[in-house]
């Protein structure tokens, strides 16, 4: 297998899949776009849990089957033509209906990104368990630096087009447009992964009888894997930033005018820091990812305490450039501590449990949005810090016992 040619093809996929899912950033673009059709702080929390937490209720089951695949790039090409159906169709629906009615536009965008996150819960079971096999332990963190490179970079272009695409396009239409025309760009991403070498997996399990015995036999493992139930909860934990992280932008607009120009400018900054992490920061880290996650950590809650504060677009600018820097460096690590963590042949299943426990987390907008209506930025800023802090001391006794 050539490191170079997959490496390509994965940095490609990572480009085009940025550049489309960009428009839909849920911290600055998918909050508007809701907050357009409902001014319901709650739904906002809701559907940017849509987009990331749809697939929490499959990982398990699609691991019970992945376990005994040999190969698992035939089931991800199924996934990449549902995940590009979804996403196209919500912009079809906000072209068709739009503003002639309101809650049927709702629904059918809740719909559409639950769907491409739905899709994405196989997708996430064989994509990981691909990576893990194509690449070596120590490709692996460089591979994936250089895809968020990659990703950083087509966001930036995102939020320029996003950008230009917004000013000269009255809403509803404009959000139509972004979501039509991304899909076609993510369709070039998602063939050129569809096309990676993956070699045949030999180590295979033998699957249980039933999914039921499966679930039995997960739940064992990771009562008694000490080190699984560390990860798990540094990653859930990790996920605080998403109490606040879609409001963020909301409490921007009610400080200043917030024009298209200035939203996606605060957008290509945001993966300005994502490129600049991956460039000079995280692949200094080599294969120590605890060492990676705490970075992150510092540097998310270093965002929070800027939050706190901020009335002013420069404020916000560093606090969205600090998002772009940590949120990649979680990602990263987190993937890369998981598949160090897990057996060969029982990875899929080691996959499935850890993403399905801490998807939880993608689901924390909603509680934020409670929070946020009823007791205010601050308190729900405090809170996120808390949860956050939490978690960055629960990355050194994992280092210091168990790695």
């Amino acid at each position: 297998m050539s490191y170079k040619i997959n490496n390509a093809k994965n940095a490609i996929h990572g480009f085009f899949l940025s550049l489309a899912v960009t428009v839909a950033e849920p911290s600055t673009i998918l909050p508007l776009i809701v907050n357009h059709f409902s001014s319901d702080l709650i739904l906002v929390g809701l559907f940017a849990s849509l987009l990331r937490g749809g697939a929490i209720a499959v990982q398990l089951f699609a691991a019970f089957y992945a376990q005994g695949y040999s190969r698992v790039l035939p089931y991800l090409r199924v996934v990449f033509f549902f995940r590009f159906l979804s996403w196209f169709m919500i912009g079809v629906v906000i072209f068709l209906v739009g503003d002639s009615n309101k809650t049927l536009t709702l629904w059918m965008i809740g719909v559409g990104l639950f769907l491409f996150s739905f899709s994405a819960g196989f997708g996430g079971i064989y994509f990981k368990e691909l990576i893990a096999k194509v690449f070596s332990r120590e490709e692996r963190g460089k591979t994936m630096a250089n895809k968020q490179l990659f990703s950083s970079l087509a966001a930036i272009i995102s939020g320029g087009v996003t950008a230009v695409i917004l000013e000269n396009f009255e809403a509803p239409m404009s959000y139509a447009y972004l979501f039509m025309i991304s899909s076609l760009l993510m369709s070039i991403g998602l063939f050129a992964f569809a096309t990676i070498d993956e070699p045949v997996k030999k180590n295979i399990s033998q699957r249980e009888g039933s999914f039921y015995l499966f679930i039995k036999n997960s739940l064992s493992l990771l009562q008694k894997d000490v080190k699984l139930k560390y990860q798990i909860s540094i990653s859930l934990l990790g996920y605080s930033f998403l109490f606040s992280l879609p409001f963020i932008i909301l409490r921007a607009k009610e400080s200043f005018e917030l024009t298209g120009w200035l939203l996606g400018g605060f957008v290509t900054i945001q993966m300005i820091g994502s490129m600049l992490g991956n460039l000079l920061l995280w692949k200094r880290f080599g294969a120590d990812y605890i060492g990676m996650i705490q970075y992150a950590f510092v540097l998310v809650i270093a965002a929070f305490v800027v939050a706190i504060y901020a009335y002013t677009p420069l404020l916000y600018g560093i606090i969205f450039l600090l998002f772009g820097i940590s949120i990649d460096g979680f990602r990263n690590a987190d993937m890369n501590l998981i598949l160090e963590i897990a057996p060969e042949d029982k990875r899929p299943v080691y996959i499935a449990i850890h993403s399905t426990i801490t998807s939880v987390g993608l689901f924390f907008a909603i509680p934020g949005g409670y929070i946020l209506q009823y007791l205010g930025y601050d308190v729900l800023y405090i809170f996120t810090l808390f949860m956050l802090i939490f978690g960055l001391l629960l990355t050194f006794r994992l280092k210091l016992k168990y790695m």
